[in-house]
Order: structure tokens, then C-alpha cells, then sequence
């Protein structure tokens, strides 16, 4: 056992004991991040306009701070950005974590100095209960790789601000920098296809035991490197890789195609973090879902998903939370985010410990005749076919297709293959029976004769990819929507059918 693994060992079964612990305590930890949040938010700017003062409950919270979405909370953030001190928070931000919308456009959200470790820390302790949990720590002693935005900042109204990535990049603890790949000038890059094939030069040679990223970018950099060393598997190309750790979207969709392409079985870790903050993480390799971060300031809000939109919804703190609900999470944090609607939806599969599933995005759905399909449903109904004809999945996503020409309407999906199905149309069948199992209302319209059956098309190889280099979206944190509600996206793919 080398240095730094046989230094891990004690500190990650400190870590994995502490969230065990804090497992336990989970409401009350919330209940007291609530308080605190609450007496620092009085000397703000937002907390003097909300009347913290008289603020001792979370009812009266509640009542005292609406929910809102960026576009609501952007006044506070442009006195940010003017330099104003006290706005949201205490002081000014340390950073601006910048993001693109997809509604929003570009969007800046503060971290703060409170805030930073939740960012930081998560992250390191995510992989110290791992190490806790499977007794493997022998990847701290190899080269690890993140798939990231660049580390360079900017500064916006005197504070830096970047991609969240490159925030994190100027926090990685010294001991590993030496372990970190690629290089910081690499990093820098912002051509993906560059970046990827700057990446590769760098690592095809080295002792890779951890990779991160998205997805579908982890699989670009796969095939790159499959390409470059004549065929062979990413586990022949790196002996001892043996972690691969990933958050963004959901990872089934890619699963069957990503192993394939390593080869032979690793451990996979996934992780729930946004620039609003470090959310949740994999706590078991035995058990389902993510564990929510319930002691890192963050204080949960969680409305049932069909009452994001009412003036009035039910807002819930994790203490009422049900198993099988899919609810839209609003935080509250030690940034300044109050009663801020993060976009994305979870349902949990349990409440001891608090567990969850990311099931997809509010505005990622498609209800053009009341159906109201979520990216859950759609990636359960694909990969269920999938497994059953043993066909690999690219990329996919589903848009509403209305104008038909006297035809029924129908859901129109979008799909890039690894191995085409050998009979399309009975594919098509089975996603489309898997979807109307897994969604009553959409089962409804196709017997009541208001839809026809889904139709799939095939998109070409690379299709995805080129589509999203030629928005200026390939690599770093951008993803392509599993749903649309409009035609937009749709229109736009159909130039890449085979």
C-alpha cells in the first residue's frame, strides 16, 4: 500500500462514520441549519425586506418568503454584480458560479465563504465514505481526472467568476494536485474536440484510477482514447482504473454503452451537485439512490412537481417528505438563495435514511394534451426495451409531435443507436407499451384515440455530438434535454437523421 491510500484509510472511516451518525439526525440538523440561515439572513438586505425579525418558524418563513426561480431572483443578483454589499448574504460572495440556463440565458449564483465547503467538502467526503464503505483506497495513489469547464475567472462587479468546475479546480487540496489530470493549460482549453484530444495525449500513458464527469462526455473521451490505442478496451488501456465517478444526468441511459467500452466491471459513484450547491452522493454500492446532504447549510423545501406553478403550492421540509412522490426541490442556503426553485425534480425511495433519485428537470417534460411525461418515464420505457432486445443507447431525446396533416398526433422520439434494433417499428412498440405502463394519462390519450403510438427516429452517428458542437454546447456541463414540450429542439435535430 502506497502514501497517500494507507493515509486515507483512518480519515475516510472517520467520514464514513460521521455521515452514518448524521444519517440519524437528518431532521434536526435541518431544523437548526433553518435557524441559523434565518439569524445571519436578518442583517441582510433580502432579510430586512422580508421581515426576518419576526420570523421563528418555518410556517412563518414560509409566509414571509415566496418561492422563486432565477429570473425572479435576478434584482438581488444585479445589486450583487453593481458591488453592493449585504444583499443576500453577509458581506459580498468569494466567488459568482456562472451557468447557462436554458430558459435563464447566463446565470450567476454566489457562493459564499460559508458556503465554499459545502462545495469542497461534499465532494472529498463522497469519496472518503466510498473509500469507508468498499475498503478501496488504492485509487488515491494513481492519477485522477476530472472532465471539466476551464479554471480560468473573470471578475464580475470585483468578484471571480467561472464555471463551477474551474472554481472547484482552485480548491483541490496540494496533495493531490500531483495526482490531478489534465494539466491547468489543457483545462484552460475551451474547444471541446481540442481540449479532448489534449486530454487524451496526456492520459493514455498514465496510471488513470479515477475518472469524472458527465456522462456522455466520459464516453467521448472513452472512444477518443479506443481510437488512439487500435481497439483496445479502457481497461486494457488502464489497468488499474477501478472508479468512475459521475452526476449531471441520469446514468442508465449511457450505462450499457460505457461499460462495454471499459470492458470489464468497476465501481461507479454518483453525485448531485449543481453550482447552487453539493446536493447529494452515492453512499452505498449495495443500496438505491443517493443520500441527501442534510448538515452543509443547505435548509430543503420540496413541493409535490404538479404544484410548482400555483400561486400557493405546498411546501414541505424534509420531516414530511413520502417515499414515491416526485417533488421540485427549492433551497435555502449560506449563499443567500431563499426559497430558490432549483429546476429539478427528485422522489425519494426512502426517509431512513433520506435517500432520493434525481428524476429529471420541471421544464423538461412533455403535456401537449395533458399527459404530463417526465424524464423519468421516458428513460425507464427506452432502457427497459433496450435491455430486453440488447440494444445500446447514445443519446435520445422526445418532443410532441401536433402538426401531423390529418394524422393523430404522437410523441416523436429521437435516437441515436450503438446497434440499431433489428426491427424498428417492434422496438418502437415496446417503448411505447413500457411508457404507457409507467404513465396512465399518456395510456389514456392512445386508447381514447387522442395520440397515436410514438414514433422513433434514427439519428445518424456523432448526430448528438454535432449537433451540440454546432450550438457551441459539446463538453464541460452541458447536457442535451431528455424532453421538450415544443418543437424546437426536435426541428433542429431532424438535419441529423440517418
Amino acid at each position: 500500500m502506497k502514501f497517500k491510500s494507507l493515509l486515507a484509510k483512518p480519515f475516510a472511516s472517520i467520514v464514513h462514520n460521521k455521515i452514518r451518525k448524521e444519517m440519524q439526525r437528518a431532521v434536526e440538523d435541518q431544523e437548526a441549519i433553518l435557524e441559523e440561515l434565518i439569524k445571519t439572513g436578518k442583517k441582510t438586505e433580502f432579510g430586512t425586506e422580508h421581515k426576518f425579525n419576526a420570523v421563528q418558524s418555518h410556517q412563518e418563513f414560509k409566509q414571509a418568503v415566496p418561492v422563486r426561480d432565477y429570473e425572479q431572483f435576478k434584482p438581488y443578483i444585479e445589486r450583487i454584480k453593481e458591488g453592493k454589499q449585504n444583499v443576500l448574504w453577509k458581506g459580498q460572495p468569494i466567488y459568482l458560479a456562472k451557468t447557462s440556463g436554458t430558459t435563464s440565458g447566463v446565470k450567476y449564483i454566489p457562493i459564499s465563504k460559508d458556503s465554499i465547503s459545502n462545495h469542497i467538502d461534499t465532494a472529498r467526503n463522497a469519496l472518503l465514505n466510498y473509500m469507508g464503505e468498499t475498503g478501496n483506497t488504492a485509487f488515491a495513489d494513481g492519477k485522477m481526472i476530472f472532465l471539466s469547464g476551464s479554471p480560468e475567472l473573470e471578475r464580475v462587479g470585483g468578484i471571480p467568476t467561472g464555471r463551477l468546475s474551474g472554481i472547484v479546480n482552485h480548491h483541490i487540496p496540494r496533495y493531490l494536485r500531483t495526482n490531478q489530470l489534465p494539466s491547468y493549460e489543457t483545462n484552460c482549453i475551451d474547444d471541446w474536440e481540442t481540449k479532448l484530444d489534449r486530454i487524451v495525449e496526456e492520459t493514455i500513458n498514465q496510471d488513470m484510477t479515477l475518472i469524472s464527469g458527465i456522462p456522455p462526455w466520459v464516453q467521448m473521451y472513452f472512444d477518443r482514447l479506443i481510437e488512439r490505442s487500435n481497439g483496445k478496451r479502457i481497461k486494457e488501456i488502464f489497468k488499474r482504473f477501478d472508479l468512475m465517478v459521475y452526476g449531471g444526468v441520469n446514468f442508465e441511459p449511457y450505462r450499457a454503452k460505457l461499460m462495454a467500452a471499459i470492458g470489464s466491471p468497476i465501481h461507479t459513484l454518483e453525485t448531485f451537485p449543481a453550482s447552487e450547491g453539493f446536493f447529494a452522493f452515492q453512499d452505498s454500492q449495495e443500496q438505491e439512490g443517493l443520500l441527501l446532504n442534510t448538515n452543509s447549510g443547505i435548509f430543503y423545501e420540496f413541493i409535490p412537481a404538479q404544484e410548482i406553478f400555483d400561486e400557493n403550492p405546498t411546501r414541505l421540509s424534509l420531516k414530511d417528505v413520502q417515499t414515491g412522490v416526485n417533488y421540485a426541490m427549492v433551497i435555502n442556503n449560506n449563499a443567500g438563495l431563499w426559497g430558490y426553485n432549483l429546476g429539478d425534480t427528485v422522489k425519494f425511495i426512502s426517509t431512513n435514511p433520506y435517500r432520493l433519485l434525481v428524476t429529471g428537470r420541471i421544464k423538461h417534460f412533455i403535456s401537449a394534451f395533458g399527459e404530463h411525461v417526465i424524464g423519468e418515464e421516458v428513460e425507464h420505457s427506452l432502457m427497459k426495451a433496450a435491455a430486453e432486445e440488447n440494444v445500446q443507447i447514445t443519446e435520445f431525446t422526445v418532443a410532441p409531435m401536433v402538426q401531423t396533416n390529418g394524422e393523430l398526433p404522437y410523441h416523436e422520439w429521437f435516437v441515436e443507436f450503438e446497434n440499431t434494433p433489428h426491427d424498428l417499428t417492434a422496438f418502437a412498440r415496446k417503448v411505447d407499451e413500457n411508457l404507457r405502463q409507467k404513465n396512465i394519462y399518456y395510456d389514456d390519450l392512445l386508447t381514447g384515440n387522442i395520440l397515436q403510438p410514438l414514433k422513433i427516429r434514427t439519428v445518424r452517428k456523432q448526430g448528438f455530438i454535432d449537433y451540440m458542437k454546432a450550438i457551441g454546447k459539446l463538453g464541460g456541463q452541458n447536457k442535451v434535454p431528455r424532453l421538450s414540450n415544443d418543437r424546437k429542439l426536435a426541428d433542429e435535430l431532424s438535419q441529423y437523421l440517418q
